[in-house]
């Protein structure tokens, strides 16, 4: 089951900031957007994939995947349709870089 967005604080961020907090990792300051981003842009993948889906399809609910990065860890929740498809669009964008960030996003 997905949670819902919290927005984004940039007060908050600015705060915890001054307070000597990471600026990424599980509890990092810039996670929540991070999260937030990748996302609504593997949102977006799924809206437009399903827009020219000949074969009916609709969404289903997503699942929670751990991304990894040099900098830490943190949950995402990835989209997925009936029909299961692998949408790899935002994957390889990130897989790309994976050699010099080292992301993997394939938990």
């Amino acid at each position: 089951m997905t949670k819902p967005n919290i927005p984004f604080d940039m007060d908050t961020a600015l705060q915890a900031l001054r307070e000597g907090k990471d600026l990424t990792g599980k509890n990092g300051v810039l996670t929540p957007l991070i999260k937030q981003l990748t996302e609504a842009a593997m949102q977006a993948e799924l809206d437009a994939h399903l827009d020219k889906d000949e074969i009916p399809n609709r969404k289903n609910g997503s699942s929670s995947k751990t991304v990894k990065t040099v900098s830490g860890s943190f949950e995402l929740d990835t989209p997925r349709d009936r029909a299961n498809t692998d949408l790899t669009l935002l994957r390889d964008t990130l897989s790309a870089d994976k050699q010099s960030q080292k992301i993997d996003i394939n938990q």
